[in-house]
């Protein structure tokens, strides 16, 4: 008799719960701030503690996406021609930004009439002091750690590029021998996708405890003498995004910027709610191979983006520090906002993700070009909380445009699959964060049933 197999049982998305109560969290927090802010104070460990759970994923996330990327590419220079088009692209971005936040910012004069308090000084002084001077020398003999595991284990986003890079080289130089190494990181992939998919149902009571402790720190006054620079800073990264890689979206590969970032609309509240890039990485890189992102190009591209494509941090650090000259009546001159704008966005390459990072590169900037302006950064300390979101926003987005453009520019996309992906026909599998198309990878099939014995005569 033939047995029917029963109709496979379609999983629901409990994913979209975690997200509503994402946002229940962010307001819940917002009024525990206003009503008892001694209280919401107290809170700022339970934050931190769930942005530094994900900061724990970054580097084996990483690792693991660069050296399949690069040891399954079977020609060394296409990972060398894709690097080189990520580079000069983001080179190109990051001089728009600064020009864009210096237009705006001599047009706003963002800070005129404000006078600098003594406690202000004190928090200016305070930033500087974790702030620190690094030259190009040392910069570059930072992206070397101490040794191969150590940028494991350090978190330092450079320093494991660097590391993935050699061993996916070296993979690839094995050929046929190295394919055994490829299958067991693509088997740990899979556990650090899914150990950080536990860690996210975290995030209503990690958002919670972000958001109550800034607002019961900064208070609704304090944010009202500092409502323009917040204004000027927010209208300028929407510019930028919406039409500056709006149109260069749209130009290069007719996709509308407001559907993609519809995709992205879980990882944009997992930053609000964070204030860090960093903590929607892991989300990017699986998303971008789902919407049709060769391996390659997303294991190339969106981590080097996170360390030298800094849109929102190039915008910030030019608004504020104008903001700081004028303030202080020491306006910077169109020489001086260049040279020292410049050496900003250098120093702050590899800190794109790390959440106060702007505020320490633009003290340690002003120290280095105009010492008299450091007590200034005391003025934006209260607010560079919010201002940090929409810095990491802006990278966001600016990653994920410029992933999707790369991909286009090397012909590494399957424009089939990212037009179904953003019509919503094939939707993003929340449970594993794996672009997998088998899926007896995650639950194997039951097995088919014995024939019965043969009767013999």
């Amino acid at each position: 008799m033939e047995t029917q197999s029963p109709t496979p049982r379609v999983r629901r998305d409990r994913t979209h719960y975690l997200y509503l109560a994402v946002i229940a969290a962010v307001l819940a927090g917002i009024v525990v701030g206003l009503v008892a802010p001694d209280v919401a104070k107290e809170l700022k460990p339970i934050g931190t503690g769930f942005v530094n759970l994900i900061k724990m994923m970054i580097a084996p996330v990483i690792f693991c996406t660069i050296v399949l990327g690069v040891g399954s590419i079977r020609q060394a220079a296409k990972v060398g021609r894709v690097g080189g088009l990520a580079l000069g692209y983001f080179l190109v971005m990051s001089t728009a930004a600064l020009a864009i936040g210096l237009i705006v910012g001599n047009i706003v004069h963002p800070g005129s009439g404000l006078h600098l308090d003594p406690a202000a000084a004190a928090a200016g002084q305070k930033a500087v002091g974790s702030g620190g001077e690094e030259g190009l020398a040392d910069f570059l003999l930072g992206i070397i750690p101490n040794s191969l595991l150590s940028s494991l284990t350090d978190g330092e986003v450079l320093e494991t590029l660097l590391v993935a890079l050699l061993v996916g080289f070296a993979v690839q130089g094995m050929g046929s021998r190295g394919e055994p190494v490829l299958r067991a990181i693509t088997v740990i992939q899979r556990l650090v996708f899914k150990i950080l998919a536990m860690i996210m149902w975290l995030a209503p009571i990690g958002a919670f405890g972000a958001i109550a402790a800034v607002v019961g720190e900064t208070g609704v006054d304090a944010l009202k003498s500092l409502a323009q620079i917040m204004l000027g800073f927010y209208v300028t990264c929407a510019i930028f995004v919406f039409l500056i890689l709006g149109a260069i979206l749209w130009v290069f590969t007719r996709i509308n910027l407001f559907s993609l970032l519809k995709y992205l609309a879980r990882e944009f509240l997992l930053i609000l709610s964070t204030s860090s890039s960093e903590s929607a990485l892991p989300r990017l890189i699986a998303k971008m191979e789902h919407l049709g992102v060769s391996k390659p190009v997303v294991g190339i591209t969106v981590p080097t983006g996170y360390s030298f494509n800094l849109d929102g941090t190039a915008i910030y650090l030019t608004m504020a520090s104008l903001f700081i000259a004028e303030a202080l009546d020491q306006p910077l001159s169109v020489g001086e906002q260049i040279s020292l704008l410049v050496f900003m966005v250098i120093a702050s390459k590899g800190a794109a993700g790390i959440t106060g990072a702007g505020l320490a590169t633009l003290a340690g900037g002003l120290q280095s070009h105009r010492p008299e302006l450091v007590d200034g950064v005391g003025l934006i300390v209260g607010i560079d909380r919010f201002m940090s979101e929409a810095r990491a926003l802006t990278n966001f987005a600016g990653n994920a445009v410029a992933t999707v453009l790369i991909g286009t520019w090397t012909g590494e996309i399957d424009r089939e699959k990212t037009r179904a992906v953003l019509a919503g026909d094939d939707p993003f599998d929340e449970s594993t964060m794996l672009d997998d198309d088998d899926a007896s990878a995650e639950e194997p099939a039951p097995a088919a049933p014995e024939p019965a014995p043969a009767r013999t005569a």
